[in-house]
């Protein structure tokens, strides 16, 4: 890789959410014009990643200097190959979210639809901080920036069980952050004298004299204290926080929170510790295993789950330790299955969630034993739902089956048999929860008393969008180059 060319465009992509919000506030009695900045600002922010996306593939690491604390210690970008696919996702499905808000937010009369719009970009400037991270005291910063902007809406309902669920979300978020990561980040700059991410993920940060019983305690903390990864037993924060609105779980599952949470977790264990160092430590397997538990388990509690949001909160919980446990095999294939799953979980979750508002603003059904039959009013609201549960599985040729194959061809490589067990568990476990979803909405009967022909689509403000992003994940499976050529810009050459 060639060195660090400095550019103003990391900082434009930072100021564009940032300015969004401000322009939201400014104009909360007009809400065409403050709906219309809160998509000019996500607009904005896209088209600027973008233009960074053709150096990056070239092979160049961009890069922007804020200001320095300690030497070691600075606020400064970098977009490289792994920072500009989650960068591409968030900003590109910020512009999809902020459109099935507008008809979600205003098909249901919800109030404070200002701090609404302006939190909301807040969280994106505080995701795509944490994308552009070229150190982890910037990605820490950034990281509780997303947490806090995002609490007022998780609680946005302002009744009792939102403030239970948005007390418990940043009370799990912001202990861990602290409790966990802050001294493990002293620990680092003691040892190494630096916080920057490694420009290989090969080699590390840490010294070849680096005390192996240390260095396993600050990998454990990490792995923890980035607690919106959903790792299990760190997780209970997540299936809380779907009290808030669906546009904020759609949020919350695919766009921000927890893709910054498995985001930070990966880069963290590729470029402060690096593959070597971890396998010399035997970090890698250990942790593979470690979060098969959160997959299996959370995919078992999913069944229970009668509510919709529920069910997919804890597949969201299960989903999400495919990427760590990619990663944590430490082969090639394992790494990139792990990588791609964050784009293509993003455009079914992301999916899933928007279907489950549709229902709810066309019918006000939260429950899946309440929906039979509903497929047949709804038929596009539970094609697209049927779609993305395809790619949740893992099903050809929807987007989630390329992940899964990357992730068991990580697995042969690695020669871990229990890793593949697990894939292929998970994957009947997924069936299992989304399966009865899909066929009770086309086949099953309505409750007694209940006649669905009544019912119809949701308005289209609310209907275009999830149809586009199933649409996508048909497209980023039949097509699974483009993300894959980005990837490939991780491994070393």
């Amino acid at each position: 890789m060639s060195a660090p060319m400095e550019t103003p465009s990391l900082l434009a992509a930072l100021v564009a959410p940032l300015l969004g919000a401000v322009l939201v506030m400014l104009n909360k009695r007009r809400p065409n014009v403050r709906e219309f900045c809160s998509f000019a600002a996500a607009s904005v922010m896209l088209g600027v990643v973008i233009t960074l996306l053709r150096p990056v593939l070239a092979g160049q690491r961009l890069v922007y200097h804020l200001f320095s604390l300690l030497p070691g210690v600075s606020v400064t970008l970098r977009a490289d190959a792994f920072s500009m696919v989650f960068a591409l996702i968030a900003s590109f499905l910020w512009v999809i979210t902020v459109l099935y808000s507008m008809g979600y937010m205003r098909g249901l009369q919800e109030h404070a639809q200002t701090r609404f719009n302006a939190c909301f970009a807040l969280a994106l400037f505080g995701a795509i901080g944490c994308a552009f991270a070229d150190n982890l005291f910037t990605l820490y910063l950034f990281y509780e920036i997303v947490s806090i902007t995002t609490y007022p809406l998780v609680a946005h309902h302002q009744d009792q069980e939102g403030y239970e669920g948005g007390r418990k979300y940043l009370v799990y978020l912001t202990t861990t952050a602290k409790g966990l990561i802050l001294p493990a980040m002293i620990v680092i700059y003691v040892m190494c004298g630096t916080l920057d991410f490694s420009d290989n993920i090969q080699t590390g940060i840490f010294p070849n004299t680096a005390s192996r019983v240390l260095v396993t305690i600050v990998y454990a903390c990490l792995i923890l204290g980035f607690a919106k990864n959903g790792v299990m037993p760190f997780h209970h924060w997540l299936p809380g926080a779907m009290v808030a609105p669906t546009p904020v779980s759609a949020l919350l599952h695919a766009v921000a929170v927890v893709k910054v949470g498995v985001f930070s977790t990966t880069r963290v264990m590729l470029y402060i510790f690096g593959v070597n160092q971890m396998d010399a430590f035997n970090l890698g397997i250990p942790t593979a295993y470690f979060v098969s538990f959160t997959i299996l388990a959370a995919s078992l509690i999913a069944l229970s789950k009668d509510n919709l949001k529920a069910r997919l909160a804890y597949s969201t919980v299960s989903q999400l330790s495919y990427v760590i446990l990619g990663v944590a095999l430490l082969t090639p294939a394992g790494i990139q299955g792990g990588i791609v799953h964050i784009a293509n979980h993003a455009f079914s979750k992301i999916t899933l969630f928007f279907c489950a508002g549709a229902i709810y603003v066309a019918t006000h059904k939260k429950n899946i034993s309440e929906m039979g039959g509903l497929g047949r009013a709804m038929p596009f609201t539970f094609a697209a739902f049927g779609v993305a549960a395809l790619s949740m599985i893992g099903a050809p040729p929807v987007g989630g089956f390329v992940s899964k194959w990357y992730l068991l061809l990580g697995a042969m490589s690695a020669h871990q048999i229990g890793i593949i067990v697990v894939l292929l568990l998970s994957t009947i476990l997924n069936v299992a929860y989304f399966g009865p979803v899909v066929v009770h909405a086309f086949f099953g009967k309505p409750p007694v008393g209940e006649n669905h022909d009544a019912f119809r689509e949701a308005p289209l403000a609310v209907l275009v969008p999830l149809v586009l992003t199933a649409s996508l994940s048909v497209a980023v499976g039949l097509y699974p180059n483009f993300f894959i050529s980005i990837i490939k810009g991780v491994m070393p050459s």
